[in-house]
């Protein structure tokens, strides 16, 4: 106990359990000394789930004043990142931060400041930049074979839209919107890719096309109302079972006993969810350098992938991260040359372990951080101007 690093989980949902948490148990020079979340009853799961011995708190201020940990990570919705964060470092404490820094470019300069005033190591949760088929396409650009790189374009493609449009995060007020949380993944790849240019303009479309009350899959008979959540819709597998994008989740971290304390529920209904947040839509992003990126999401098919193409002076990749692919095309050849990327464990094709071990090796002085707050800023910048763009119709100038 006395050479491993004390960790602080704080937010017990999924990403900061599933995810961070088990990884966490899993290494011998770490240990989870406490866990924080404002729902009781899930923070007492989440202890019994990792079979650690930690203090339980309701919040990250109830922490500090009775421990002091190595380092936290910070997984709670996204609007609770800046204020978090900021306690953390002004307390002394190293932090992972999950991606978004903050929702508002304002939050992420607060954070920095924090962090540059605390002179702990502070890093960003884009596990993206870990996804193995990404760093050999990082790799490829950085030796110049796609010469200089003019276009960035990926397509994502979320099965049935249940993990964003039923949960908190696709509501604007915790999340910022899903440019800020899920396009800040992307946008960071973008500018990772690019070398970090800054950011010039955004324009971006975006709507709610299907996921409205309009909208529902089945037909709806007089009387019987549906939703709130598929648990208690008499059109879910409790009732009828004719609703097609319903779905119930088993883990008792969301069960009735959960809710009772703060009544939030994992799987609301996807159709009479948070109209400002969008089921499809296009970001486009314009550098100082010359070079562009759009960003496409869509939250409304039957796969999953992230489809990227990355255009330069000397020819073109195109990826899959599900398939773990990538083809270049050389431009006056017409040569090609393949990439098949094995198969390897861990979550989002094992990034998530190296986004640990990444961030241990930083607490270590061994290496420095994989992704500095100031690029989580800058994926900020972009993703908050989409959202303005959206909401405005209008082209958004980047100030930073």
């Amino acid at each position: 106990m006395k050479d491993k690093l004390k960790f602080a989980i704080v937010g017990a949902g999924s990403r900061g359990v599933g995810c961070f948490g088990k990884l966490l148990t899993q290494r011998d020079d770490c240990v989870i000394q406490a866990i924080c979340d404002t729902n009781s009853y899930r923070a007492q799961v989440a202890k019994e789930d990792l079979k650690v011995d930690a203090n339980l708190y309701p919040s990250v201020e109830a922490m500090l004043k009775s421990e002091k940990p190595d380092a936290a990570v910070v997984t709670t919705p996204d609007a609770e990142h800046e204020k978090c964060a900021v306690a953390l470092l002004n307390a002394g404490v190293n932090v992972l931060i999950d991606k978004p820094l903050s929702p508002k470019l304002s939050g992420c300069k607060n954070i920095i400041a924090a962090m540059e005033k605390s002179g702990k190591i502070a890093m960003m949760g884009f596990n993206l930049r870990h996804a193995m088929t990404l760093k050999r396409l990082k790799s490829i650009v950085d030796e110049g074979v796609l010469g200089r790189i003019i276009l960035v374009e990926n397509r994502e493609f979320y099965v049935g839209g249940r993990t964003y449009m039923a949960r908190w995060n696709g509501k604007k007020s915790l999340s910022g919107g899903l440019w800020i949380h899920k396009g800040s993944h992307d946008f960071d790849v973008f500018n990772w890719l690019l070398g970090f240019p800054k950011p010039k303009k955004v324009s971006a479309f975006a709507g709610m096309s299907v996921f409205t009350p309009q909208n529902f899959p089945f037909e709806i008979k007089d009387g019987v109302k549906p939703g709130p959540c598929c648990e208690d819709c008499p059109y879910g597998p409790h009732g009828t079972d004719v609703c097609r994008d319903s779905m119930i989740y088993e883990d008792r971290a969301w069960g009735k006993e959960a809710q009772k304390v703060d009544g939030y529920v994992r799987d609301s209904c996807m159709y009479m969810s948070d109209l400002s947040v969008h089921d499809n839509g296009f970001a486009m992003v314009e550098y100082e350098n010359g070079a562009r990126a759009c960003h496409m999401e869509c939250f409304v098919t039957g796969f999953h992938d992230r489809l990227y193409t990355v255009v330069g002076t000397l020819g073109i990749a195109q990826v899959s991260l599900t398939n773990r692919k990538i083809t270049v095309t050389k431009r006056w050849s017409k040569e090609q040359i393949t990439y098949e990327l094995p198969e390897v464990d861990g979550g989002h094709e094992g990034a998530d372990p190296s986004l640990v071990a990444s961030f241990v090796s930083a607490l270590k002085g061994e290496k420095v951080p994989q992704a500095s707050l100031r690029e989580g800023m800058l994926s900020t910048a972009i993703a908050e101007a989409a959202e303005l763009s959206r909401a405005e119709e209008r082209t958004v100038f980047i100030e930073l």
